[in-house]
């Protein structure tokens, strides 16, 4: 008996599934994995074949779910991929209590239609989008598969579908660099080829109000890269005696901030410009002596630019506000010391990358004594992956704080490896039948862009865009080996191509999250079953 095919059957399964408010580390993004389970270990092929049906464990007691169905001796094997987990819902204010219960949140915004801007009360006026946290991001894309699931549980597809749901796709993607040796796995036990994999995550506009519909054949890179800067610490009523870490990591973020520099373009398409992800000074008590240490952290966005790229372009923003910080200093020195008074301390700034600064205090100190403190800081650890590694950064840069003030360039986690099978021939021919077929049989025309924008869990397991040599950025990576291992040979090992087509919505990460239904419910399933079957036809060019 079909449960998840019709308009209404998937809302109501997208309802459940929202219902859970598995915001990223929270104890509901473990209980919804394990409510997925429940759904389907009741389903009679689970029944059957109990052993196609997995929960594994992450490091850190979260779980994902894997769910194969087999069509007899086959090989050919789709991945669908899916996260469970959603972002939290302060920005709801009022309404943050139905934030997850779509329907009544729904209807409570159609009583409140003022407080919504434009384009949200239109859409609700519209009366078939479903408001709601994940409703759009993604569980509707997650909906979707476990139809697709059920299909091939009643023999649709000539070929095997496997379902991954994962969480923590929100904030370090550790669920899905865990699947990558679950799956590993699975492919080596049950014999599979892996053709390519299919995420549901939903479009995304270009511009407020876009009317395009899209489909991605890959998804963008993302690097975090911080700056720790290192002052001269000194008394608030001597102000010149040293350089305030907060004065120069203030210039740091205004070369960074919005920087065309870093705009790439790859023919049609832009990525944004980098913005500022946190920016803090490294001093936890109040004094009135100036803070030795400051960082900021920027989310850098690439294409097909190389990390060596990224670095010099970064190098090149941290020798601007070199000669800024210093301008700064002395314009204002000017003014107090009139002339007639001199400062015994002269703001000289050292720019180091990481991987300078460790060999610098190996030099000084001996790769022993640096390991150790970094092992005792890890032994000691009580921060996450961005605050964990500044303190490593900082830890080295008090060992050698005789040539401060410096300025040194890191990487944080998470990392999104940029990826894309635009030029893949089966990808190309599954997406035009894709676009061919949402276009004669419901008028709706698909476009076809190369990277998803806003950033996926196929980084970690489709062909990368990038020449880039891994070793560029986990060298300036404080937290690689220490704690934080990339898995590049596992990813190597399962890279297959990969392909989005998902749900129309709105407004990810807001609270007029929102969820059109009748493409999403009606239209995919039946375009995705249409594509499903070319991956399978798929045997090579002719």
């Amino acid at each position: 008996m079909s449960m998840w095919q019709t308009k209404d059957q998937l809302t109501d399964l997208l309802c459940s599934l929202v219902e859970y408010p598995s915001i990223t580390n929270s104890d509901e993004e473990i209980a919804i994995i394990e409510y997925l389970y429940y759904i389907l270990e009741d389903r009679d092929y689970y029944k059957k074949r109990p052993g196609h049906l997995k929960l594994h464990a992450l490091d850190d007691g979260r779980q994902l779910m894997t769910a194969l169905v087999r069509k007899g001796e086959s090989k050919d094997t789709l991945v669908l991929i899916a996260h469970v987990d959603v972002v939290g819902v302060e920005d709801y204010g009022s309404f943050q209590n139905l934030a997850f219960y779509p329907r009544d949140l729904t209807q409570e915004l159609h009583k409140n239609t003022d407080d919504l801007p434009k384009e949200a009360a239109k859409d609700l006026e519209a009366g078939n989008w479903l408001f709601g946290r994940g409703t759009m991001d993604m569980k509707a894309g997650l909906t979707v598969h476990l139809s697709l699931l059920e299909k091939a549980m009643g023999g649709e597809f000539d070929g095997n579908l496997l379902l991954v749901a994962v969480p923590d796709e929100e904030v370090n993607s550790e669920g899905m660099l865990a699947a990558l040796p679950a799956l590993q796995k699975i492919k080596e036990e049950e014999g599979l080829t892996f053709k390519a994999a299919l995420n549901g995550e939903p479009m995304f506009s270009k511009y407020p109000g876009d009317p395009a519909y899209y489909l991605y054949t890959g998804s963008i890179g993302k690097a975090l890269p911080g700056f720790l800067c290192y002052g001269k610490e000194t008394h608030a009523g001597e102000p010149f005696g040293g350089l305030n870490a907060n004065l120069m990591v203030s210039y740091l973020t205004q070369e960074m901030e919005l920087n065309e520099a870093f705009i790439e373009k790859v023919g049609a398409e832009r990525t944004p410009p980098p913005i500022s992800l946190m920016q803090k000074d490294t001093k936890y008590e109040y004094s009135v002596q100036t803070p030795q240490a400051a960082v900021a952290m920027f989310n850098v966005l690439y294409m097909k630019q190389t990390i060596k790229e990224l670095n010099d372009k970064l190098l090149q923003a941290a020798q601007r506000a070199k000669a800024k910080i210093i301008n700064h200093y002395h314009h204002q020195a000017s003014f107090y010391l009139e002339g007639t008074q001199t400062s015994s301390f002269h703001p000289e700034i050292t720019i180091l990358t990481y991987d300078q600064l460790y060999k610098e205090a190996v030099e000084r100190f001996g790769k022993m004594e640096v390991d150790r403190r970094q092992h005792r800081l890890m032994k000691l650890r009580d921060e996450g992956d961005r605050d964990f590694s500044t303190t490593l950064v900082q830890s080295l840069a008090s060992l050698c704080k005789d040539i401060s003030p410096m300025i040194v360039l890191f990487y944080s986690p998470p990392f999104y490896p940029s990826v894309s099978s635009h030029h893949d021939p089966m990808i190309q021919h599954c997406a035009k039948v894709a676009m061919d077929y949402a276009e004669r049989e419901y008028g709706e025309e698909l476009e076809e862009v190369e990277y998803f924008p806003g950033l996926s869990d196929l980084s970690f397991i489709g062909p990368t865009s990038s020449s880039s040599s891994l070793s560029d950025l986990t060298k300036q990576m404080p937290i690689h080996g220490n704690g934080f291992e990339w898995p590049s040979e596992v990813m190597e090992s399962i890279t297959m191509p990969v392909i989005n087509i998902g749900p129309v919505g709105r407004d990810a990460h807001q609270w007029t999250e929102r969820l059109e239904l009748t493409y999403s419910f009606e239209k995919l399933p039946k375009i995705l079953t249409h594509t499903i079957h070319e991956f399978f036809k798929w045997q090579g060019e002719s």
